[in-house]
Order: C-alpha cells, then sequence, then structure tokens
C-alpha cells in the first residue's frame, strides 16, 4: 500500500470516528438496551443481550419542552412499545434505523415502567440523582408475544390508556420539524435488531438505560 493511501485510510477512519462521536452526543443522550427472555415457569434464562439504540431528532425537542415548562408535556417518558417492523424487512437483518423515525412501523403493544431509578455509573441504582436512568419493564406471558424486531421508547402527550395511540406521522418519511408535538406523542430512542420470537411461555424484561 502506498503511503498516500494509508495516510487517506487512516484520516478516513479517524473522521469516522469524529462522526460516531458527534452523533453520540446529539442530543446529548446516549441509551442502551438490555433484553432477557426467560421461561415463565422455570425462570431458566432463554435469551439475552445489550444493544446501543439511537436516540432521534424528536428527543431535543422534547427535552426542550420539559425544561421550558413544568407543565406541558404531560410526561417525560412513559411507555415502552415494540412491535414487528416493517412488513417489507428481512427479520433476520433488519435495515439501520434512521433519526427521523417517528413511531413504530408496526406495533404489536407497549407498557409502562415498573420500575425507574437512577444507577451510578457502573450500573448500580443509587438513592441520589445522577445523569442516568434505568427505565425498566417486563411483558407476562401473555404480552407482546410474536416476532419482535424494533422498540422505542414514547413520551410528551402521551396517553396513559395504553389502548390510545397518536403518533407523529409518516413514522419514517420526510422529516418535518414544524408539526405541533404538543398534539402528539414523542418517540425519543428507537432500535431495529434481528428477529426475537417471543412465546407465551416467556417473560421478557427491557431496561433502557439512558445517559445524558
Amino acid at each position: 500500500m502506498k503511503i498516500k493511501d494509508a495516510f487517506r485510510n487512516a484520516k478516513n477512519a479517524f473522521s469516522l470516528t469524529l462522526a460516531n462521536r458527534y452523533q453520540d452526543r446529539v442530543p446529548g443522550i446516549r441509551g442502551d438496551v438490555f433484553l432477557e427472555m426467560r421461561n415463565a415457569y422455570t425462570g431458566a434464562l432463554e435469551y439475552e443481550w445489550e444493544r446501543r439504540n439511537l436516540v432521534v431528532r424528536d428527543a431535543s425537542i422534547l427535552l426542550a419542552r420539559l425544561v421550558k415548562d413544568n407543565t406541558e408535556p404531560s410526561f417525560g417518558v412513559l411507555v415502552l412499545a415494540v412491535g414487528s417492523g416493517d412488513v417489507a424487512w428481512d427479520p433476520m437483518n433488519p435495515p439501520a434505523a434512521t433519526d427521523t423515525q417517528r413511531s413504530l412501523h408496526v406495533e404489536i403493544t407497549r407498557k409502562t415502567f415498573s420500575s425507574t431509578q437512577f444507577v451510578d455509573s457502573g450500573g448500580t441504582p443509587v438513592a441520589y440523582p445522577t445523569n442516568i436512568v434505568d427505565f425498566q419493564t417486563t411483558f407476562t406471558e401473555s404480552e407482546a408475544v410474536g416476532p419482535l424486531v424494533e422498540m422505542g421508547l414514547l413520551g410528551g402527550t402521551i396517553s396513559s390508556n395504553l389502548m390510545v395511540k397518536n403518533p407523529v406521522t409518516p413514522p419514517n418519511g420526510p422529516y418535518d420539524d414544524t408539526v405541533d408535538h404538543t398534539m402528539f406523542e414523542t418517540m425519543l430512542n428507537y432500535l431495529i435488531f434481528p428477529v426475537v420470537n417471543k412465546p407465551a411461555t416467556s417473560t421478557l424484561t427491557i431496561t433502557w438505560r439512558l445517559t445524558f
């Protein structure tokens, strides 16, 4: 390899590293998702993984609303929604998520969190505020049954009645930053992953860790 080619490759790699770091800091949130599926009857661990999520553009709008006004919106983060993804996707090799995503493609169900907890840099729960929060919920045997390929955190102007869905649409089309979010629920974080098939004999626990 010629010296100039080696230099060009090193420069490109460095630029990509900077771009990835910059993306992680926009809008200043890091999201890590921990998934654990267990047999509902024996408690045996059947499947687990850890993945980094994508912070979508609308997260910065929701944060700005929360900082500006202590009465609007109704919620920061309220629910975790899981879905099966676009019907055109290969569930074993779905496409990468985009930061313009505003709702799930095909939502199966949503659920509020059983616990929200401040943790330290090592992930240990603490009794004082930190810049890291764990949001956790467990889907029981009869919940979220089916092929799961996508999930997201939802808040903002969102109904506590989980049967009511009011997302900003289209979910993954041209991004319109003039949409009035006070009328819609808002997605903060989004994750696409190779299919996880949840049977009616298993529980599924999701912990979504946000670092600000």
